[in-house]
């Protein structure tokens, strides 16, 4: 019996929790509200003695893009290299990540880099971890600087869902290998006399979880259920999302946004799926998962998206020799990974504690928490296994709740629903909102932190880098 399957209403420990959160819906008019600056506290540094200091210099992405529209006829590395608006002669390595890959182009990262006029004497490789795709490429160039193995990492990701490889059906590949190794005309014949209509039928990206075969969506519900998360609250909290996105994008701070030439077509300026709508609109929409009683729908999920993000990561001293102001440290990491069928999402809840204990840190050290929106139903879902100790006591092993992050301190510039969520490029737009959002708002330390198909998750503490 697990959480998912256990009613809690047959838990009377937590049936006292998950009612305290049902009557805590979040208030959308309360959370629009501009969230105050926070002010610079004197905390200290979270530098390591005999470990090299690592910043991001900058980041940049492309326009996040609903996925068939003005990206639709370009390939993944066409987006990778518009990100890398980079001086391109200092660095070392470059590492991209990537969800569904484009067969023609399997090392984005290459390809990209030659696109983009890099020198052929710069390595670059791919890496894949589904959502956190990004993450695990800005970890692994931190790995390398610290190391002192590099002193300028270009990390970045790609993801162009428009275009996915679709395959023919194992028989018919089958048939078409052996064909291409037939030796005379009676064997060709031979392989074609078993050749069957159904051979046609083709094989479309598994949008399932290999393992448990099960949709991330159907497991968002299942999930929102098990934490009575509410279709009003999924629904107030998406609405918040697309609001504080817009109001971001008007008032100019979505500023890692660069404007992308679409060949043939005009020039693309801003995110393109921000849309705030209205409860009574987002009301009027079927569950897209679990029929007919699901509370998951298309207005309270992410979409799927097209767009590419890079970040210039460099060791302290590189970036100061050469006259860079840097704009954050890249501090402690952590990944974590859980059972893929009954906690999938809730990568966050077990990642963000052991981060703040590997960095001494505390849930009110944190100015500002930027954490990806796969769905409104994942959110809350991690916020309510965060802030309660039935749940770290009986599924983490800890004594205590970590907490829940403040509402006026997270995503205030909108999130993955509003903004867009390009599998592999997401994790760095994460860091550069933190990033951009400690020195908008005068904040010393970030949260960044993502579930990830697999059942596993990141954090990372982001450093604002003194003024």
């Amino acid at each position: 019996m697990t959480i998912l399957t256990y009613p809690f209403k047959n838990l009377p420990t937590a049936s006292k929790w998950a009612l305290r959160f049902s009557i805590r819906p979040l208030s959308c008019s309360s959370q629009l509200r501009a969230a105050p600056a926070v002010q610079t506290k004197t905390k200290k540094t979270l530098a390591k003695p005999n470990i090299r200091n690592v910043v991001v210099v900058d980041g940049v992405r492309t326009p996040f893009l609903l996925s068939g529209t003005s990206y639709k006829d370009l390939m993944p590395h066409d987006l990778a290299r518009a990100a890398l608006t980079v001086p391109k002669e200092v660095v070392d390595y470059i590492i991209f990540g990537t969800v569904i890959q484009e067969v023609k182009t399997s090392n984005v990262a290459r390809e990209a880099a030659l696109g983009a006029g890099f020198s052929d004497k710069t390595p670059a490789h791919t890496v894949t971890m589904a959502c956190i795709s990004a993450n695990q490429a800005m970890t692994t160039g931190v790995g390398l600087i610290a190391s002192g193995q590099c002193d300028v990492i270009v990390a970045g990701g790609v993801e162009l869902m428009s275009d996915v490889p679709i395959r023919h059906s194992r028989k018919m590949r089958k048939l078409m290998l052996d064909l291409n190794k037939a030796k005379s005309m009676g064997q060709r014949l031979s392989l074609i006399s078993k050749f069957r209509f159904n051979f046609l039928a083709p094989e479309l990206p598994a949008v399932s979880e290999f393992s448990t075969s099960e949709t991330m969506g159907h497991s968002a519900d299942r999930l929102a259920a098990a934490f009575a998360v509410s279709r009003l609250e999924q629904d107030e909290y998406a609405l918040r999302s697309h609001s504080l996105a817009k109001k971001a994008q008007d008032e100019g701070l979505l500023s890692d946004v660069v404007p992308f030439k679409v060949p043939g077509k005009d020039t693309v300026t801003k995110d393109n799926g921000i849309r705030p709508s209205s409860l009574e609109q987002m009301a009027k929409l079927k569950p897209a998962f679990i029929k007919p009683y699901g509370t998951v729908t298309a207005a309270n999920s992410s979409f799927l998206t097209d767009g590419a993000s890079a970040m210039l990561i460099m060791a302290e001293e590189k970036a100061l020799a050469m006259g860079y102001k840097p704009k954050a440290y890249l501090r402690d990491f952590m990944y974590v990974s859980q059972d893929p069928k009954d906690q999938l999402l809730l990568g966050p809840t077990y990642a963000t504690p052991k981060v703040l204990e590997k960095a001494g840190l505390t849930m009110n050290d944190i100015d500002a928490f930027e954490f990806h929106e796969a769905f409104s139903g994942q959110i809350l879902a991690n916020f309510k296994a965060m802030d309660s100790d039935w749940f770290a006591e009986n599924y983490m092993g800890r004594k205590t709740k970590v907490g829940l992050p403040p509402l006026e301190k997270f995503n205030n510039w909108g999130g993955s629903l509003s903004l867009g969520h390009p599998f592999g490029a997401t994790g760095c737009r994460l860091v550069m909102a933190a990033a951009n959002r400690l020195r908008k708002e005068g904040g010393q330390y970030g949260l960044v932190a993502a579930c990830a198909a697999g059942g596993q998750g990141h954090a990372m503490i982001v450093e604002a880098y003194p003024k």
